[in-house]
């Protein structure tokens, strides 16, 4: 049998670097924490046609901001996405906004971005106000230490696609209403699967509950260490001891912020 021919060998060792060339690239093309310089972000933000490259500006101006270097040049591209129909523009939006706490046209943004439809648009938009010492903050901020609810969003036969003790991220389906799919709006646990499994179910009717996600109890509770009321404590209470799936890090935080609320 005839060898091959060293431009053979050549064509599979350009075929082995393409397969580990290939992944790095796109991983570093969509990787947010790739820095990208004044000529980049300019472009990204000009970009309309890839929501992600917008995002990716969003995020890095975040970073520059906490390292406390002047970027409001780029506020007006901030403020634009903030009222994005993109949903994950509006979310980093929000994000952004809180890393400058003296810009008041962020505050105001933010006010309206705390009313958004969208759950993770409202949290982040709740725990940048906290930032900003506004109360407004306090209603979302609560609603991320209870357990939500996840409504059907059509009328129709149901057919779970998850059990109770899974986890659930932002999207997660977790089931079908016909042809219309469910998914979850907020990280969190499945608990409780709340009606029966090919049972008929209308609009607005509850057919799971998700447990509070451990992240967004901590960072909550964070806020409220800012911004929190003593109508807070029962929420903030639950936390202060053992809870099941909670770190020791969370309860300390509910500690702290029981404390900075009762001594206001």
């Amino acid at each position: 049998m005839a060898r091959p021919g060293r431009k053979a060998y050549l064509l599979i060792a350009l075929f082995v670097v393409a397969l580990v060339a290939l992944p790095f690239l796109f991983w570093y093309a969509t990787w947010f924490g790739r820095k990208l310089s004044d000529r980049q972000l300019d472009e990204y933000f000009a970009d309309r046609d890839k929501p992600r490259h917008a995002q990716h500006a969003l995020v890095q101006l975040g970073e520059r901001l906490s390292r406390r270097q002047n970027v409001s040049r780029w506020y007006p591209n901030v403020l634009a996405l903030a009222a994005s129909p993109n949903l994950e523009l509006r979310q980093t939006a929000a994000w952004t906004m809180g890393q400058d706490r003296r810009y008041e046209p962020f505050h105001q943004a933010l006010l309206r971005l705390v009313r958004d439809p969208v759950a993770m648009v409202r949290r982040n938009a709740a725990l940048a106000l906290a930032a900003f010492g506004d109360a407004e903050a306090r209603p979302e901020l609560t609603a991320m230490l209870r357990p939500s609810s996840i409504p059907a969003p059509a009328s129709g036969e149901l057919q779970y696609r998850l059990k109770p003790g899974e986890y659930v991220n932002p999207g997660t389906l977790v089931a079908r209403i016909g042809t219309t799919e469910v998914r979850a709006e907020v990280p969190g646990e499945v608990r409780s699967l709340d009606a029966a499994n090919g049972s008929h179910v209308i609009v607005g009717q509850a057919v799971a509950e998700l447990s509070a996600d451990p992240n967004h109890v901590w960072e909550a509770l964070r806020g409220l260490f800012v911004v929190g009321q003593r109508p807070d404590l029962e929420d903030v209470d639950r936390f202060t001891h053992p809870v099941p799936n909670m770190s020791e890090v969370v309860q300390q935080q509910a500690l702290n912020t029981a404390h900075a609320i009762e001594s206001r």
